[in-house]
């Protein structure tokens, strides 16, 4: 039996005292109480401001409604039966499509035995939906129905996923596309592609990974040398004999180590190397890729061998069209890429960049044979770039404007402890407001990412864009690489309280996120 909690009487109650009384059926853990920031009061996510700012959003009458599941699962990777959670039943999970300014209401029964919630990763949405437990709301206890609603502001490729602990790291996410009324591109049709690195249930369990990771990791081996997996596909071997520690992985492209953890599947739409997914399309044919990276510790280049791909988009933005042989795309981050069809078949590639492994998809105009893993490039060279590195449209470009208000926020941290923070400290979840980043509604707000260790982080920020540098991308999520700033800037026009942090999954849960506070 479930308990139902509506959004609105969820949100309408105290933060305060009266929140934790009244929700001790939901959940076993207080929401955080209205606390006084350096300035003056701070907005909650249920305060009146946050209300009135979603009523001056534009609305089109419509509701789309979408119903999650959250719950264990079995399935099969590449014939290994294993055990995992996902929303509705699949890896895959539902494909949520709606327009600018309709009305999403997504219910959320939770089948699982932990609390959970949904955040809806890039959306400039009202802060009382945003899914992080105990910032925005109480985590969705077991057995419990409750319902996300709120306008979609902005159009683009977005994504959603549980924003408790390391519950990402499993099946729960899937993609949200928000169609935009007046689009410019001129193609056929859409393919959505969600990446992710897997584990879970085959060598272990993202949890038994950060378990490992917290005892520190050697730095032998961690300058040098190649990951053991073979470029052939999927790993299959060698996890195991090291744990989960993946040493040896180097990008020259992310400034070093590629990542902390070795997995033994990359998966395409939730399919493996050995069984990739096929779109069927027509010569000449013009495909909108939509892809999202939702993995948690592996950045992916993607391409086609000897085709060129437009880039159009950055985290659901506009920028100024680029043609390039590969993109990278860190943890977090999507890409929008026009590809004109060829006649035959076409692999489209994502490989694990610096981590020997790939998986990919097929484009296929008739029959033919498909080629094997192990027929398939191991590179990607020529123009290569990740979404940081493009130009914002002039549409979306902020205009010039000192700022209000500078933040800096170090990156801080590093493998000998596996402690990671910002600005040296770890981040309480349990005291989201220690060493909040303060702020005021309609600042403008100048962010440096100080990158102060050896790895490099895609730094993300909740209900917002910012803009990379004076006329770079308009991004939620950047790639920050080892000892380099990334400087960028955003308008603080959506009130509440938003968490900062980068979205490796293990680095996160491990201490590097913030709070930005909007106070009054």
């Amino acid at each position: 039996m479930t308990t139902q909690v509506n959004r609105r009487t969820f949100v309408g109650l105290s933060v305060a005292a009266a929140a934790a009384a009244a929700l001790a059926a939901c959940s076993g853990n207080a929401a955080p109480t209205q606390s006084t920031g350096a300035a003056g009061q701070r907005i909650m996510p249920d305060s009146p401001v946050v209300a009135k700012y979603e009523s001056h959003r534009t609305s089109t009458g419509k509701t789309v409604n979408a119903q999650l599941i959250p719950a264990a699962l079995r399935t099969s990777l590449d014939g290994k039966e294993i055990t995992t959670w996902g929303y509705n039943g699949a890896l895959v999970a539902p494909l949520i499509r709606a327009g600018v300014g309709d009305l999403l209401e997504a219910k959320v029964t939770n089948g699982l035995t932990d609390a959970t919630t949904v955040h809806w990763h890039g959306v400039a949405l009202r802060n009382n939906d945003d899914g992080v437990q105990n910032v925005t709301q109480q985590p969705v206890a077991a057995g419990v129905d409750f319902t996300y609603s709120f306008k979609l502001p902005h159009p683009g490729t977005y994504w959603y996923h549980s924003h408790v602990e390391l519950q990402r790291a499993r099946a729960l996410y899937g993609a949200l596309i928000i169609e935009d009324p007046k689009e410019p591109l001129q193609y056929s049709r859409d393919w959505v592609i969600v990446l992710d690195d897997w584990l879970d249930g085959v060598t272990g369990t993202p949890d038994e990974v950060l378990q490992e990771l917290s005892k520190g990791m050697s730095m032998s081996g961690m300058s040098g040398g190649t990951s053991t997996s073979a470029m052939s596909g999927d790993m299959g071997q060698g996890g195991m004999d090291r744990g989960h520690m993946l040493t040896g992985a180097r990008s020259d492209f992310l400034g070093g180590d590629a990542g902390d953890v070795e997995f033994p599947f990359h998966l395409f739409n939730g399919r493996p190397s050995s069984q990739p997914e096929t779109l069927t399309a027509k010569p000449g044919e013009v495909i909108r890729l939509r892809i999202i990276n939702a993995a948690g510790d592996t950045a992916y280049r993607v391409g086609i061998p000897g085709q060129k791909l437009t880039l159009t988009h950055t985290d659901g933005f506009p920028v100024t069209h680029r043609d390039v042989d590969a993109v990278v795309l860190g943890m977090g981050e999507r890409i929008d890429a026009l590809l004109t069809v060829r006649d035959g078949i076409t692999p489209v590639l994502a490989l694990a960049e610096g981590k020997g492994q790939l998986t990919y998809g097929l484009v296929a105009t008739g029959i033919g044979t498909p080629p094997a893993a192990a027929d398939l490039p191991a590179q990607l060279d020529g123009v290569v770039v990740d979404g940081g590195q493009l130009k914002a449209d002039p549409s979306v470009s902020l205009p010039l404007k000192a700022p209000d208000r500078v933040h800096e926020l170090h990156l801080t941290g590093g493998m000998g402890t596996y402690d990671w923070g910002i600005n040296g400290k770890r981040f309480d979840m349990a005291k989201p407001f220690e060493n909040a980043f303060d702020l005021k509604i309609g600042e403008r707000v100048q962010v440096k990412f100080i990158n102060d260790t050896m790895m490099w982080h895609p730094m993300h920020l909740h209900g917002h864009t910012f803009q990379v540098g004076d006329d770079g991308a308009r991004k939620d999520t950047v790639i920050v690489r080892p000892m380099q700033t990334v400087t960028v800037q955003f308008e603080a026009d959506n009130p509440g309280q938003w968490l900062t942090h980068c979205h490796n999954a293990f680095h996160a849960e491990r201490g590097m996120m913030g709070l930005f506070s909007y106070t009054t």
